[in-house]
């Protein structure tokens, strides 16, 4: 029987280890990829340190890019030797009232691609084939990986929300999800604020393409915020609860706090700073495959990429410590070549 090389997480909380196994055949409705490249996320804590319900061991990744391998006698929309990735969302049941309406994303039966089966940290994945999205010729594996979750996050965010270009919208946060924020942000029109912590960081706010900068060390955000006319949108990509509510009164009226990060613990909101003033906070998750092409074809046209370290496979443990500790700027991707 052919073999593979992956990293696997054999318990909650145990190590990553590098085993071989098995390649797995596809299902009817399959497609199995042989993975180029995989970003390493923080969400892959879910597999590492464990969740309810999660049988191991397992196979974390789901920011895959590769080509398609093989397909299952039932799939008539990939062929093999086409490029192709899988993120975040992994499928969906089409039976479901979100699924009837078209919202997969909320499919109430939803697959979440290294939870519902394993993922890419592997040299071949195998994964329902409406979670396959194509990749532009124009975009390497490594470059494309991270843009299957990190990218579709805050570019389908963006193009969703009421903000319209020439409004002035805030990305807090210059990490993985923030720095490429900015990029989509200044390529959509929008007069882009940056805020971070530090004064170190504003050149590269600056250059990813800000067109201020606040150091929220330095004073409070809001005002800063204000200051320039108030944002029409403020997105939160840090999962830091205790900044939260000091972005609300940096809004205009009308105006919109969109989540993307997600803090362990509550926080708590002013509903006079929300009700008065008819402004929002909205959550966001990732997108369906066809999200994930849109975002793909917009990097492809307007040079949007992710600031990625690479790491070949056997040294998964090591990227994700780099990526947990913060040393990455931006995203670790694991190679298989």
């Amino acid at each position: 029987m052919p073999l593979m090389k992956a990293v696997q997480v054999s318990k909650p909380g145990g190590p990553f280890e590098v085993v071989e196994r098995p390649i797995p055949d596809p299902g009817r409705t399959q497609v199995r990829i042989k993975v180029e490249a995989c970003g390493v996320c923080h969400s892959d804590f879910l597999v590492k340190d464990g969740m309810p319900g999660l049988q191991y061991p397992r196979i974390p990744g789901h920011e895959i890019a590769g080509r398609v391998d093989a397909i299952g006698a039932d799939v008539t929309n990939w062929k093999v030797g086409q490029r192709v990735g899988v993120g975040w969302h992994g499928g969906h049941c089409f039976v479901c009232d979100a699924c009837r309406r078209g919202d997969f994303i909320i499919c109430q039966n939803e697959k979440i691609t290294a939870l519902a089966f394993d993922g890419g940290y592997a040299e071949y994945v195998v994964a329902p084939a409406e979670a396959v999205a194509a990749i532009p010729d124009d975009l390497s594996s490594p470059d494309a990986a991270p843009l299957m979750c990190a990218g579709i996050t805050t570019y389908n965010s963006l193009r969703n929300s009421p903000a319209r270009a020439g409004d002035l919208i805030a990305i807090q946060g210059i990490g993985g999800l923030g720095h490429l924020g900015i990029q989509f942000a200044r390529q959509m029109g929008f007069r882009t604020v940056a805020l971070g912590r530090g004064a170190g960081v504003e050149a590269l706010a600056k250059k990813l393409g800000a067109h201020h900068y606040i150091d929220t060390t330095t004073g409070s955000p809001a005002e800063a915020l204000q200051k320039l006319g108030g944002a029409r949108l403020v997105m939160s990509t840090a999962p830091d609860a205790k900044s939260v509510p000091v972005l609300i009164d940096g809004l205009v009226k009308g105006g919109e706090l969109l989540l993307l990060g997600v803090p362990p613990e509550p926080f708590i909101v002013s509903a006079a700073a929300i009700v008065v003033v008819r402004r929002n906070i909205q959550g966001w998750p990732s997108g369906t495959a066809k999200d994930s092409e849109d975002t793909l074809q917009f990097c492809s046209m307007t040079g949007v990429r992710a600031m990625i370290e690479k790491f070949p496979l056997e040294k998964a443990a090591e990227a994700y410590d780099h990526m947990l500790s913060g040393r990455v700027q931006f995203r670790a991707v694991l190679t298989m070549n």
